[in-house]
C-alpha cells in the first residue's frame, strides 16, 4: 500500500495542472507572462491554505531552472536565513539567481524580516513568501514593498470536484480501484476548500471503505457517500458526567422550568441542586445561557440580571448567594420567552455548514491600507448614516445567500417592535 498521502502524489508537475489560479498561472496569467519574459520578480503569494502556494513557488523556480531553497518562518531564524543568502551570494551552483520560499512568511518577527531586505533589494535572491494572513498587517512596509502581492483565490467546488476525478484517473493506487464518487457535499465540507485536506480525507474514505484496506484491483466498487464521510472523519466528544445522571436530570428539570415559565418549579429544582451541593457558579452560568437563549429580546433585562447575578454570587458567597440565584430564577421563569436569536444563529450556522466560507462581499471588505485598496477593497460601502433614516439599501450578505433571513423576530411586545421597523426599512425580507 503506498504510504505517500494522495495529496503529495497529485502534486502538479507543472504550472498547467494548477487548478483555480488562472489568473496567475493560466495562459493569459500575469505569473505566466512574466516567466515567459525569464523574469521572476520577488513575490508574495497570498491565500487560504491548500491552494498551491507551495506548489507554484517550486514550479516557477523549475520553469525558469533556477535554484530552490525553501525555509519555514516557524522552524527557521535569522541565521537560516543569512546562511542561505550567503550560498545564494557565492560562486555556486546555489549562486543562480535562486529562489527562496518562506512558508508562512506572517510568522517571521520584523527582524527575521529585515534581515531579507538587502539579499532582495539587490536580487541576490528572488523572494516567494506564502502567506494565509493579509500581508498588508503582517509582513514589514519595507519588505512589502520590494515584493509584488499576488492573491490566490479559494478553490470552487468546481475545482475541487476536477481534482477528486483526477486523482481517480491518474494516481497509481486509487486508478486500479474501482472508485464510484455517489455523493460528494461531505468530503467539500470536509475539506474547507483546501485541496490537500480534500485528497487526503477522500483517500482515507476509499481505504476504509475497501475490504481489508488493501488495494483492489478490479472487484466490487468502492461508493464514496456522505455517510461515509461522517464516519471517517467525525469525531465524538467523550460526555462530560461529574456526578451522574440525575446530575443531568435536575439540571435540565430547572431549565425546563424556567422555560415553562413556572417559577415555583424553578425553586423548587434550584433547592435540589443547592442541597446536593451543586456549584452556584455552574447554577448561574446555566441562567446566564437560559437568559439569552429562552428570552432574548422579548426581555434583554434578563441577560444583565443573569449577568449580576453571577457576579454577585462571586462576591457573596455561601449560603447567602442562593437567595441571589432564586431571585433570578424567579425572574427568568416570569419573563416573556423568545428563542428567535437561538434560532437565527442555529440556521446561520446550519448554513455555513452547507455553504462554506463564503467570500466577504467587497464593499464590505476593511480597507485600511493602500494594497487593499488598490484591490477594492471597500470600495462601494454605502455609510448607513449619510443614508435617510439612517438606512441604506445595500446588500451585507454573501451573493450566495443574498436576500435570506434567519431572524425571524417573536411575537412579544419588544420584538414586535423590532419587527416593524425591519418591516419599514426592508419591506418583504422581514414582513409576516
Amino acid at each position: 500500500m503506498e504510504t505517500t498521502p494522495l495529496a503529495e502524489r497529485m502534486r502538479p508537475t507543472s504550472l498547467a495542472e494548477i487548478v483555480g489560479q488562472d489568473h496567475l498561472v493560466g495562459p493569459d496569467g500575469i505569473i505566466r507572462k512574466a516567466i515567459a519574459g525569464k523574469i521572476l520578480p520577488s513575490m508574495i503569494l497570498w491565500g487560504p491554505p491548500g491552494v498551491g502556494k507551495t506548489t507554484m513557488a517550486r514550479l516557477l523556480a523549475k520553469e525558469l531552472d533556477r535554484p530552490f531553497h525553501t525555509l519555514s518562518a516557524i522552524s527557521s531564524g535569522v541565521k537560516d536565513i543569512r546562511e542561505v543568502i550567503a550560498q545564494a551570494g557565492g560562486s555556486g551552483l546555489f549562486s543562480r539567481n535562486a529562489v527562496l520560499f518562506i512558508d508562512e512568511i506572517h510568522r517571521f518577527s520584523k527582524a527575521q524580516q529585515d534581515s531579507l531586505l538587502g539579499a532582495v533589494e539587490k536580487g541576490t535572491i528572488t523572494l516567494v513568501g506564502a502567506t494565509t494572513e493579509n500581508p498588508s498587517f503582517e509582513v514589514i512596509g519595507a519588505l512589502l514593498s520590494r515584493c509584488q502581492v499576488y492573491v490566490l483565490k479559494p478553490l470552487t467546488e468546481e475545482d475541487l470536484t476536477a481534482l477528486l476525478h483526477r486523482a481517480m484517473r491518474e494516481d497509481t493506487e486509487l486508478s486500479r480501484t474501482n472508485v464510484q464518487l455517489k455523493e460528494t457535499d461531505a468530503l467539500m465540507r470536509a475539506s474547507g476548500g483546501d485541496a490537500r485536506r480534500l485528497l487526503n480525507t477522500f483517500e482515507l474514505c476509499v481505504r476504509a471503505a475497501r475490504p481489508g484496506g488493501g488495494s483492489q484491483d478490479g472487484g466490487e466498487p468502492v461508493v464514496i457517500t456522505d455517510a461515509l464521510v461522517h464516519r471517517v472523519v467525525q469525531t465524538n466528544a467523550a460526555r462530560y458526567d461529574k456526578q451522574g445522571e440525575q446530575h443531568y436530570d435536575i439540571v435540565s428539570a430547572f431549565i425546563k422550568s424556567m422555560r415553562g415559565s413556572d417559577p415555583n418549579a424553578a425553586v423548587y429544582w434550584l433547592a435540589r441542586m443547592v442541597e446536593g451541593g451543586e456549584d452556584p457558579l455552574f447554577i448561574a452560568r446555566r441562567m446566564l445561557i437560559l437568559a439569552s437563549e429562552d428570552i432574548g429580546n422579548a426581555d434583554p433585562n434578563a441577560l444583565l440580571l443573569a449577568t449580576t447575578t453571577m457576579q454577585a454570587v462571586q462576591m457573596i458567597g455561601w449560603p447567602e448567594g442562593r437567595i441571589i440565584l432564586a431571585q433570578c430564577a424567579v425572574y427568568l421563569a416570569c419573563a416573556p420567552k423568545s428563542n428567535a436569536s437561538y434560532i437565527a444563529i442555529g440556521k446561520a450556522q446550519e448554513a455555513v455548514g452547507r455553504t462554506g466560507d463564503l467570500q466577504v462581499p467587497i464593499h464590505l471588505r476593511n480597507a485600511p491600507t493602500k494594497l487593499m485598496k488598490d484591490l477594492g477593497y471597500g470600495k462601494e460601502y454605502q455609510y448607513s448614516h449619510d443614508a435617510p433614516g439612517h438606512h441604506s439599501d445595500q446588500e451585507f450578505m454573501p451573493a450566495e445567500l443574498r436576500g435570506t433571513a434567519f431572524y425571524r423576530p417573536g411575537d412579544n411586545r419588544r420584538e414586535q417592535a423590532f419587527a416593524a421597523y425591519l418591516a419599514q426599512v426592508w419591506g418583504a425580507k422581514y414582513a409576516g
